[in-house]
C-alpha cells in the first residue's frame, strides 16, 4: 500500500489518534510505521468537536464499547474530514458490517459523507486497475 501512496496512486492521511496510538506500540513496529508517515508525507487530521461529538454519537448506539471510543474516534475524524474510505486491519471493531451499517447512518443523518470501510488489498488491488 506504501507504495501505491509513493507512486501517487493513493492519496493518504491519517490521524493524531493514529500516531499517537503507534507512538504506544512495540518496537520496532512503533519505528517502522511513523517512519512510514513521515517519509510519504502523510497529513494527520486533529480531532476536533464535530469528530469528538460524531464518535460520541457512535458510542451511544452501542456499536462499540465506551472503551474503544478512539475507534470510534478513527471513523469520526475521517467522516468530517471527507474522506473516501478507511483502511483498516482492526476487523474486531472497525472493519465489519454493523459498523459500516450503523456509521453511514448516523453520518447521513449528521450530515456527513460516509468513508468506505475497507482492507488494505482492497485498495491496492482496485488502485491496479
Amino acid at each position: 500500500m506504501f507504495n501505491r501512496i509513493a507512486e501517487g496512486k493513493i492519496a493518504a492521511y491519517t490521524s493524531l489518534e493514529v500516531v499517537d496510538e503507534l507512538s504506544k506500540a512495540p518496537s520496532p513496529k512503533r519505528e517502522e510505521m511513523i517512519e512510514l508517515i513521515s517519509r510519504h508525507n502523510i497529513q494527520a487530521f486533529q480531532t476536533d468537536a464535530r469528530a469528538e461529538s460524531l464518535a460520541d454519537t457512535y458510542l451511544v448506539t452501542g456499536i462499540m464499547p465506551v472503551r474503544f471510543r478512539t475507534d470510534c474516534l478513527h471513523i469520526a475524524i475521517a467522516s468530517v474530514n471527507g474522506m473516501d474510505c478507511i483502511i483498516s486491519l482492526n476487523f474486531h471493531h472497525i472493519n465489519r458490517v454493523r459498523t459500516r451499517i450503523v456509521t453511514e447512518a448516523i453520518n447521513r443523518v449528521a450530515g456527513y459523507n460516509s468513508p468506505i470501510i475497507c482492507a488494505p488489498e482492497e485498495v491496492i488491488y482496485d488502485s491496479e486497475h
